[in-house]
């Protein structure tokens, strides 16, 4: 069994006596000033016993208001000591937040005080002022006003905090106090008032840390969820072919194979070369530009076959460009939307461009038709762009985008603008 050391034990008392002599010792010196002056007053300085009972009282009261201050403190703080029953009280809090949202913060734990008024909050500045009621701790004071431990009153305290910008987080001084001079705290208690303001404040202000945590916390649960299910949307998307392009492209090859067998056999090599790269990857991995521009020219060279001179292919990406990181399935999207709702409408056909440049450490994927451009009758779903875009976002964490615009004279460019190869890829799991 530990045994506490007896002159800890005994040092609270010991503070405890010391802080009740200093707060008479300074009254007994002002109760002497107050003799000296009524002993000069001609014939009542005479009379000794009326300022002897005021001494009296006046010492009576202080030690007795001096003892409550300290039950209180003991009794709010569980410990008494020279920090918790000073009436100015000194906080450093770290808020792991930019010094905006840090000060934003501050305000809001500071608006929640009880009896806070007056309210002073300077933005630009970072700093804050504000006026708190002094509650009555103690109910009715004896004498009302005539008690010497109200005669220079305190009606409020007041709060005074100042953020400080860091790196990444703001720091916050912050003083609770008395509205009277400093001289005052010789003579007058705040009954642990500030105390508990400046603990009241650091309480809510870690709380509402704390609830910023879990915020971003949720929503980190929230994106992953989010990513996890565009993932497995895409990998749907990605391990199954569209039934009607296989099944015409089998019929056309099954007709040529008895009129013409060497267009047949060329078709299905483009078959064999879309089906395999169109097979399902593991995970979350990234593919590239070479991949799924390989894909996209075997979807292509299926439909040359199948629509003759209606369809022209022209594609310029450089060698370099094609190790640049992209989603599977996320080109051959846009090619599909390029013939389903660009050229397939027109009888007379049209061409399809898969341009690729490099610009500040970005690549830009086009893929441009010179179909019927945008109009009800060959307008799609959107589907498939919403899906691109949001694919985008989860994968490059907002480096990336999708525009489709109009093309000219006629038509639609669709742009997907990627991070390029040796800027870095996020990591996989």
């Amino acid at each position: 069994m530990l045994r506490r050391n007896p002159v800890a034990k005994a040092r609270p008392v010991f503070k405890s006596i010391a802080f009740v002599l200093r707060l008479a010792a300074a009254w007994f010196l002002a109760v002497l000033l107050v003799a000296m002056m009524w002993s000069e007053i001609p014939l009542l300085g005479r009379l000794e016993w009326p300022i002897v009972l005021l001494g009296m009282a006046t010492m009576a009261l202080v030690v007795a208001g001096a003892i409550s201050h300290l039950g209180r403190v003991r009794l709010i703080a569980g410990r008494v000591d020279r920090t918790v029953l000073s009436n100015r009280q000194r906080r450093q809090i770290e808020i792991p937040l930019e010094a905006g949202e840090a000060f934003d913060l501050l305000e809001a734990a500071v608006r929640e005080l009880p009896g806070v008024t007056a309210v002073e909050a300077a933005r630009d500045s970072l700093q804050l002022r504000a006026r708190v009621a002094r509650p009555d701790t103690c109910g009715e004071h004896p004498l009302g006003r005539w008690n010497p431990l109200l005669w220079f009153g305190i009606p409020s305290n007041r709060i005074q905090a100042t953020v400080t910008p860091g790196a990444d987080s703001g720091s916050v001084t912050l003083i609770c106090e008395p509205e009277t001079p400093a001289w005052s705290d010789w003579f007058l208690v705040d009954d642990g008032t500030n105390y508990e303001n400046a603990e009241a404040v650091s309480r809510a202000i870690s709380r509402r840390v704390a609830g910023h945590r879990r915020g971003e916390k949720a929503a980190a649960a929230q994106t992953a969820t989010e990513k996890e299910l565009a993932v497995a949307r895409l990998s749907l998307l990605h391990a199954q072919v569209e039934p009607h392009f296989l099944y015409n492209t089998l019929a056309s090859a099954q007709l040529l194979a008895a009129s013409d067998p060497p267009r047949a056999e060329r078709m299905l090599g483009h078959l064999i070369q879309y089906l395999r790269h169109s097979l399902p990857r593991t995970g979350d991995e990234l593919s590239n530009l070479g991949a799924e521009l390989e894909r996209a020219l075997a979807y292509l060279e299926i439909l040359r076959i199948r629509m003759g001179p209606r369809l022209s292919v022209q594609v310029d990406v450089p060698a370099p460009l094609r190790a640049t990181p992209l989603p599977p399935m996320m080109l051959q999207t846009l090619v599909e939307n390029a013939i389903k709702h660009g050229l397939e409408p027109r009888t007379a056909g049209g061409t399809v461009w898969i341009r690729a440049r490099r610009s500040d450490g970005t690549v830009a994927i086009t893929v441009a038709d010179d179909g019927d451009g945008f109009s009800p009758r060959n307008s799609g779903t959107g589907v498939g762009l919403r899906n691109v875009r949001e694919r985008l976002r989860l994968v490059f964490s907002g480096e990336a985008a999708l525009s489709v615009v109009a093309n000219f004279p006629t038509g639609v460019a669709a742009t997907i603008t990627v991070p390029a190869a040796d800027e870095g890829v996020p990591g996989h799991e």
